[in-house]
């Protein structure tokens, strides 16, 4: 299977690059323009290897995305590319919606119209599998309530709104065109080369540099945890087994708040990287004003993809904060030189900085 990865220098779709290759059943096509979140240092395991291919590229640019389409004979589309920063979107949402919006639809044209070329064996073959993100259904009370394929979308942010748009681009394209595609919506991943803005990989860096710890508000604002190496697993059976037209929600049913989140890394590296005169990283933790417009709880219902396409996570809250705390430790090469890199934007740039 010939499968093109948008996004692939990114945290989740350096992941998916990686499983593909390392598992064999797939050429692994990369396109990445290399925003400031795409990094080919989270792909130096595969970069030497033969089912593996990076292309420096835009999905905006339509007729660029289906010469690479063609020269592939690509078998298959996972669209990890994003904007995907909250912070940011508040920020600057206008590239959020050039990228989100407007890249989906290019994208989205140009596989159109390599699938229409296609013989007919090949065309029943070919999936365009989008991947979105559970934020697009905005937030959940504090009960027992969860995110199913069935929720209606309410997108808090203009990121989430943003991604809200391009999964009904995606259905569109479906009903109107033909095209054959899956979605997923995934919650909050974390695990090895995540970038270093987002809350777990900044605690544990601004721990090792005995910075503080910023927690938004109160710090009771909850999410549902996926470890990446989890999520990669489900993507890799959307795209081979999902049914098409369908979507597949996925999470690991791991809620946890986001202050309870940081005082568990704060444990490990306690264990771990003890601080002098015995003090505990907990102490560095730092309660900052809230994100506009933060949403409470998400919490994602994975029985579908459990039931029809036999996934479950392997990796449970506690085990994959643990090897992730142990990666972060281990591989300063990977993210100090990003660690020092200026944010762009200013109002969020001084943002970025303060919290660093």
């Amino acid at each position: 299977m010939r499968i093109l990865v948008t996004g692939g220098a990114g945290f989740i779709g350096s992941a998916v690059c990686r499983q593909l290759v390392a598992g064999g059943a797939a050429r692994v096509v990369n396109v990445d323009k290399l925003t400031y979140a795409g990094n080919l240092d989270s792909l130096r395991t595969i970069e030497r290897q033969a089912n593996y291919v990076h292309y420096r590229a835009d999905i905006g640019n339509e007729r660029g995305m289906l010469e690479i389409m063609r020269r592939e004979k690509i078998d298959a589309v996972m669209h990890l590319a994003a904007e995907s920063h909250v912070d940011r979107s508040i920020d600057g949402p206008d590239i959020f919606i050039e990228t989100n919006i407007v890249g989906t639809v290019r994208l989205l044209n140009a596989a159109l119209a390599y699938w229409s070329e296609l013989a007919i064996g090949a065309r029943e073959r070919f999936r365009f599998h989008h991947v979105s993100t559970d934020e697009v259904f905005g937030d959940l009370p504090f009960d027992g309530s969860v995110f199913t394929e069935e929720t209606a979308y309410a997108p808090s942010s203009p990121y989430a709104a943003s991604k809200a748009a391009s999964d009904h681009l995606v259905r569109a394209w479906a009903h109107t065109y033909g095209l054959p595609v899956v979605s997923s919506n995934c919650s909050n991943n974390f695990g090895p080369y995540h970038f270093p803005e987002k809350l777990i990989p900044l605690a544990i860096i601004n721990a090792i540099e005995e910075k503080p710890l910023p927690v938004y508000g109160t710090g009771m604002n909850v999410r549902d945890w996926l470890h990446v190496e989890d999520h990669v697993r489900a993507l890799e059976l959307v795209v081979r087994q999902g049914r098409p037209g369908e979507s597949y929600n996925i999470g690991a049913r791991a809620e946890r708040c986001n202050v309870a989140v940081v005082e568990r890394i704060c444990d490990l590296l306690d264990g771990r990287r003890p601080r002098e005169l015995g003090r505990s990283y907990r102490d560095l933790i730092a309660f900052v004003p809230d994100r506009p417009g933060h949403d409470r709880r998400y919490a994602i219902d994975p029985s579908k993809i459990e039931r029809e396409l036999g996934w479950k996570p392997r990796l449970g809250f506690d085990e994959g904060l643990s090897m992730t705390v142990d990666w972060y430790l281990a591989n300063r090469w990977w993210w100090e030189p990003i660690r020092h890199r200026r944010y762009s934007g200013t109002r969020l740039g001084e943002r970025q900085r303060r919290l660093a």
